[in-house]
């Protein structure tokens, strides 16, 4: 199956998730955010949270913090 195919055959689900602002290098990150949920639920501080995955993750504390923001937003169910 080509690159084409898998778009073409998924069009309209990913045209959604585009309107409502779902990135694709996102999915890159759910193991990111799931571990946030942890250490937090767990109580660690968000600030210690952040700084543990930055590194474990290997990217800036303020990508860690746009993630969180980004992922904690709600979908926009007009835009779907």
């Amino acid at each position: 199956m080509t690159i084409f195919e898998v778009l073409n055959f998924n069009r309209e689900l990913l045209e959604r998730l585009r309107r409502i602002g779902v990135r694709l290098e996102d999915t890159a990150y759910i193991d990111l955010f799931v571990d946030f949920n942890n250490m937090v639920g767990a109580g660690d501080k968000v600030s210690y949270a952040v700084a543990v995955l930055a590194d474990k993750y290997s990217v800036s504390e303020r990508k860690v913090y746009s993630l969180i923001k980004r992922f904690q937003n709600d979908c926009n169910p007009g835009a779907v």
